[in-house]
């Protein structure tokens, strides 16, 4: 049971949270800069790869959908606020660094249950 909790596969699973957020995020953000940016319609192409990307890194997750959503929900929370900071260049305000954590915090209690997605 401890060898569920070892910090390399804690480590594991958000990471690949993080990276299927990320995946998601491209995913709509190409769109967005065609349709609301008017940027090449080209990027047709990586938002294909990466909304396929997303999918495929969604059934890695080692636990029952329902959980995996749940889970993951606060997960992409954080990664959008993170790239609101980064990418959009936008301050983060004390509620979007509030709220940030509470969702990690729900996501960490989903995902480090004893029947959590460790197992």
């Amino acid at each position: 049971m401890l060898d569920d909790f070892s910090i390399t596969r804690i480590l594991s699973v958000f990471g690949l949270f993080l990276i299927t957020a990320i995946a998601e995020i491209f995913g709509c953000y190409f769109p967005y800069l065609i349709l609301k940016e008017g940027k090449t319609a080209w990027l047709w192409i990586p938002t294909v790869i990466s909304l396929a990307i997303f999918v495929w890194l969604l059934t890695l997750h080692p636990a029952a959908s329902g959980r995996i959503y749940a889970a993951y929900g606060g997960i992409y929370i954080f990664t959008a606020l993170m790239w609101l900071k980064f990418v959009d260049q936008i301050v983060l305000t004390r509620w979007d660094i509030a709220g940030g954590l509470i969702v990690l915090i729900g996501s960490s209690l989903i995902i480090l249950q004893p029947q959590g997605l460790l197992k």
